[in-house]
């Protein structure tokens, strides 16, 4: 149930184009569905103007093609993050809609158009090319929620003159997601060129002692450039999710 949604409801109840116990047939389901293992939160694309994302790991294929539907039953679009090939096949055969980025592990179902709600652009930054599956499921992610997102990957310390030729598009953004693992240094460096927020993402992406990516956790946490927030190892989802609300806030 999102706010269009509901708009229209109520609005062919007053043209009387429907009647009361539709409506309220409709609204059965608000605030939230009980599937049995699973409490689906309809209420909350009203609340929070993007319907409840479904984190696929740890959960059934069943499970999250059942949530999906309900979901979809309320006219929303889904997000659902860290489904895994086999899980994202036999989700598929059920929901022939949606959709499977296997290197974002996310699937998506676009039953209404996403509008744009943005009021410029959200950048997302990957240091190095295994840094690539963080940094697509944050802009999946912005995406999904109406932000213009645009890409660029492999930009990392090791060769500062990747970054630096996109300057001009780092200025142009309104809000910047880095993703960097090893020793984290990027979201600092960008921090340092743009007088935009920029939300740093670690990675687990390292050797030995980057402890699978608390080293770069750290070091984004103690970074020395003002604007940066941090969001936990591997965090593409939430670091996308902020982003987009920073660009449409």
């Amino acid at each position: 149930m999102n706010e269009k949604k509901l708009r229209e409801m109520l609005q062919a109840l007053q043209d009387g184009k429907t009647d009361l116990e539709s409506v309220l047939e409709s609204l059965r389901s608000l605030p939230y569905e009980d599937l049995g293992f699973a409490r689906v939160d309809h209420h909350r694309a009203l609340r929070r103007g993007f319907p409840e994302v479904i984190f696929g790991e740890g959960k059934t294929a069943d499970q999250i093609t059942q949530i999906m539907k309900a979901i979809l039953a309320q006219g929303s679009n889904v997000l659902v993050t860290r489904v895994d090939s086999a899980k994202a096949e036999a989700v598929r055969k059920d929901i022939k809609a949606s959709v499977y980025d296997d290197i974002s592990r996310t699937l998506t179902v676009r039953q209404q158009e996403v509008s744009q709600k943005g009021r410029g652009l959200v950048l997302v930054l990957a240091a190095g090319t295994s840094d690539i599956p963080v940094a697509e499921e944050a802009a999946i992610t912005a995406e999904m929620i109406g932000s213009r997102v645009e890409r660029l990957f492999d930009v990392g310390v090791a060769g500062l003159h990747r970054l630096l030729d996109h300057f001009q598009l780092m200025r142009e953004a309104t809000v910047l997601v880095v993703v960097a693992g090893m020793e984290g240094a990027l979201p600092s460096v960008v921090g340092g060129m743009v007088d935009k927020p920029v939300v740093a993402v670690p990675t687990s992406v390292g050797y030995g002692v980057s402890f699978n990516g608390l080293a770069a956790l750290m070091a984004m946490l103690n970074s020395c450039a003002p604007g940066i927030a941090v969001v936990n190892i591997d965090n593409g989802f939430g670091a996308g999710y902020l982003a987009a609300l920073i660009d449409q806030g």
